[in-house]
């Protein structure tokens, strides 16, 4: 008995060890994967301290000895373009990783409008979607993940995808139209690497080593490591929650919650969809209101797909439909398009219930957006006047001050700086990219003097973790965005777009403006394939080298004649026009006072005249300078914009 009792233990022990002895990968070396070309391979993982771990690839067989924490890394001869190709590891296990490519690896990087998916743009792209069919343009989206405390070694979680079929659907939109047009020009495999997230800051995606020269930063991050401190402070900001709406909002907790067909309204008030509530009626109201109309819907919809557009609402919805929940979405930013359930529709008078729920700002339906219900063969607008009523209002959050600080910091994980590199980007750091699509700024447009700096921060920070000192950084300058400016005025965005312009001395950079592109009314706009194919315009004369005209036309020197503005750019390409063939438009200009007029302009060969017979002595010179200018219609003869600037 006691032998036996010995065998097992003896076993188990070994199970055990063998256990922990495996050879194990980092998640982004998995099936599917695409290696950089011309380029040495690194492959690296963990083991044993002094296990013996060997590679094969193709005709290339190395070994090594893992050290005494257990990690290894082997470097393989560059190859050329090719596969698919078997990756072998072998260690006291063996993994094999299957359908191996070699081409060019790009890191996709930013906030949402590089987050957002093919998926999201659906509609305009459905074309794209139903007829993709390439395997050699891959993509790895990396889960969203933060850390405050340092570097991580591995992601946690993320698979290779494939442009085949609806697998494109998760590829970033912007990512995905760059990877086609440098694969139609070269043919040889792409990998996307996407390190994104909505609504986050430059900070958070540069390493420490970016941020030398900002101490209050660094004294942020050094806090930031003290996990009882931290801990601390979003405990406090969890505690100073003033509401909780579902157990505050009328519409839920009443003997029949508002959205049921048996609820019978009393005393609700007309509105208009679109709109926000305060422009109708609802002053300063931060709350849940909740929205309802009966809807006459025609026999034909019963028995087909029904769908459902509520362009977008601010800031969260749930959508009722005859008592029954169809649809809910968490934020702003997404465009409402859901799927009705078959049963729900009925033939003639169907009850919609819409409960909003808006915490800061002008809550309610954006303008200038699709509000329908249709099938293949019918449509059914739903804007015009509903009934509301509101559920809850809420207080403004106020947070308390620690005992032993002045002032409470607060902590928003994602936005702290480094949290994102940490997490999603500095486990990539042994990988040779191509090059680097970055696409942000929106989150620090509050700040935007100081995000030329940070931009600098953000390339040198990153050229240094990858070991790669020329790494070319191609990023995409804000497009139009908000209310149309008629008249010159101050603007964050257009303050922004200068910033990103001047961190063009950044060398290898390119920035591709996109002050055509926008909407004024979403943040994310729909036009993901002119900004993807602008980046790829100019990752082929960056980084491959193309002689080509890959930019619109860039401020470069000035001067003064008369009463005169003379301005030579650089870009022109075949010469300079103006798009819509009309005279210069969103010129302003200023005297020692600075107060802008609209100005004339007009081309002379490749340089613009400014001026205005109410100036004598001009100071300053803007171009396009607002959110969202009206008409920027200076452009080269090869078609690209030429980006907003101003003169001092």
């Amino acid at each position: 008995m006691r032998i036996q009792l010995i065998t097992t233990i003896i076993f188990l022990l070994i199970a055990v060890t063998s256990s922990f002895a495996t050879v194990r990968l980092p998640k982004i070396i998995s099936d599917g994967m695409v290696l950089q070309r011309g380029a040495k391979i690194m492959v690296w993982g963990w083991a044993d301290p002094g296990e013996e771990v060997t590679i094969s690839l193709l005709d290339q067989r190395v070994k090594t000895i893992t050290s005494a924490q257990g990690d290894w890394l082997i470097n393989l001869s560059e190859m050329k373009a090719g596969g698919p190709y078997t990756l072998t590891i072998t260690g006291k296990n063996r993994i094999d990783i299957e359908d191996v490519l070699i081409g060019d690896v790009w890191l996709c990087a930013g906030q949402s409008n590089m987050v957002h998916q093919l998926n999201i743009h659906d509609v305009t792209y459905a074309d794209e979607i139903a007829h993709v069919n390439n395997s050699e343009i891959r993509h790895f989206k990396i889960p969203t993940t933060t850390n405050l405390s340092g570097p991580q070694h591995d992601l946690t979680g993320g698979e290779w995808e494939k442009a085949i079929g609806d697998e494109v659907r998760s590829f970033s939109a912007v990512a995905y139209f760059f990877a086609k047009k440098i694969y139609a020009k070269y043919q040889v495999p792409i990998g996307l690497i996407n390190a994104s997230v909505g609504g986050t800051p430059i900070e958070a995606w540069t390493p420490v080593e970016g941020f030398y020269e900002f101490p209050q930063i660094l004294k942020i991050i050094e806090e930031n490591r003290d996990t009882i401190f931290v801990n601390k402070v979003l405990s406090n900001q969890v505690s100073s929650q003033s509401h909780t709406s579902e157990q505050n909002d009328l519409g839920l907790t009443g003997e029949q919650p508002w959205y049921s067909p048996d609820f019978e309204p009393k005393n609700w008030r007309r509105i208009n969809i679109p709109g926000y509530w305060e422009d109708q009626g609802a002053k300063e109201l931060d709350g849940v209101v909740w929205y309802r109309r009966e809807v006459e819907l025609p026999t034909s919809m019963e028995d087909r797909e029904v769908k459902i557009f509520l362009g977008r609402i601010v800031d969260a919805d749930e959508l009722y439909i005859n008592g029954k929940k169809v649809g809910n979405t968490t934020y702003q930013y997404p465009q409402r398009r859901y799927k009705i359930p078959s049963g729900v529709i009925k033939n003639g008078k169907n009850l919609f219930v819409i409960r909003v729920t808006n915490r800061s700002g002008k809550g309610g339906f954006v303008p200038d957006k699709p509000y329908c219900i249709f099938t293949d063969q019918d449509t059914v607008d739903l804007k015009g006047y509903w009934q509301y009523k509101v559920g809850e209002v809420f207080t403004p959050e106020e947070f308390t001050k620690f005992d032993d600080q002045d002032q409470a910091r607060r902590i928003i994980p994602q936005n702290e700086p480094c949290a994102l590199y940490n997490a999603m980007v500095a486990p990539l750091t042994m990988i040779p990219f191509k090059g680097v699509l970055w696409y942000q700024g929106e989150s620090n447009s509050g700040q935007p003097e100081i995000y030329e700096k940070y931009m600098y921060a953000l390339i040198d920070g990153w050229r240094s973790v990858f070991n790669q000192p020329s790494l070319p950084i191609i990023y995409a300058q804000l497009p139009n965005f908000m209310d149309v400016a008629y008249l010159p005025g101050e603007s964050n965005w257009a303050q922004l777009r200068e910033s990103q312009l001047k961190a063009l001395s950044a060398v290898n950079t390119a920035m591709t403006v996109n002050i055509d592109l926008g909407e004024w009314n979403d943040i994310h706009p729909d036009n993901k394939k002119d900004v993807g194919e602008r980046m790829a315009l100019a990752a082929l004369h960056l980084a491959y080298g193309e002689d080509i005209v890959y930019s619109g036309p860039i401020y470069k020197s000035h001067y003064v004649d008369g009463n005169k503005m003379v301005i030579s750019f650089t870009h022109i390409g075949s010469g300079l026009i103006t798009k819509d063939g009309e005279r210069l438009s969103e010129f302003a200009i200023a005297g020692s006072d600075k107060n802008f007029i609209w100005a004339e302009a007009k081309i002379e060969g490749n340089r613009v005249i400014v001026w205005s017979d109410l100036i004598s002595d001009p100071r300053f010179v803007r171009y396009a300078w607002a959110n969202n200018p009206d008409n920027p219609n200076l452009y080269n003869k090869e078609g690209l914009p030429a980006s907003p600037f101003q003169i001092e």
